[in-house]
């Protein structure tokens, strides 16, 4: 049977804050990408989001980002390969703290915005990040843009790596992400979000839907439905 996880970035509210979708999302996800506080999120949002987690059965990952409030952690600034080792591990350890309090486990790391970005071209920023997952747990699973400088540094230091693709960005000629300050960055016809699902289908092993997304609980289900529709089962990447 031909499986693919559905991931969603999620707990990227404060804690005290009604109006997350999370609620909503955990319906169709199998795994999570929980903001660690950096870019998103808070300790009391953290708690919360890995405790709905673990009531959905859906896989609890860390979502490590550039300490960037109020850029959303999507502003890209300079950093040293031994700086992105030490906000990664520190996030990725702050989650998982928050995992094994409630009775489960860290499944994998995904990072966030800016530093997923500039990882994906950066093989030495690449290779912080890897060690960082590879140093907490080399059992974690790395959530990386298809066929980036990510994925051949994690296939390198022979860490498990889901090759993941976006239901909601398009993308350029050479792969990466269309930069969402081009004004037609972000897919948002529900159709061409489910067409693009099914041809990325083929080529990796998660696909993204970006919770803080208006389109996001709408893009979720059509997607969801249509795989199961089509016989395609959803779940988490080695699991």
């Amino acid at each position: 049977m031909i499986t693919i996880d559905l991931n969603c970035d999620m707990g990227e509210t404060p804690g005290n804050q009604p109006g997350s979708m999370d609620d909503v999302l955990f319906a169709y996800a199998s795994s999570a990408n929980i903001a660690c506080g950096f870019h998103a999120g808070d300790p009391l949002r953290m708690e919360l989001t890995v405790q709905q987690a673990l009531q959905q059965g859906v896989a609890i990952g860390a979502h490590p980002g550039l300490p960037d409030l109020e850029g959303f952690g999507r502003q890209e600034r300079p950093i040293s390969p031994s700086e992105a080792y030490q906000i990664t591990l520190y996030q990725i350890g702050a989650l998982a703290a928050f995992a094994k309090a409630a009775g489960g486990i860290l499944h994998h790391v995904k990072p966030h915005g800016a530093l997923y970005n500039m990882a994906a071209r950066d093989i030495h920023l690449a290779e912080a990040l890897v060690a960082a997952v590879h140093d907490f747990d080399s059992n974690l699973v790395l959530y990386a843009l298809a066929g980036s400088a990510l994925v051949k540094a994690a296939q390198a230091k022979g860490i498990r790596v889901a090759a993941e693709g976006f239901i909601d960005r398009r993308y350029e000629a050479d792969g990466s992400l269309t930069p969402r300050s081009r004004p037609n960055a972000l897919i948002t016809d529900m159709q061409q979000a489910i067409n693009q699902s099914f041809i990325l289908l083929e080529k990796v092993d998660t696909l993204c839907i970006h919770g803080d997304s208006p389109h996001a609980t709408a893009f979720a289900k059509a997607v969801h439905d249509a795989f199961l529709q089509a016989g395609i089962a959803i779940k988490a990447p080695f699991s």
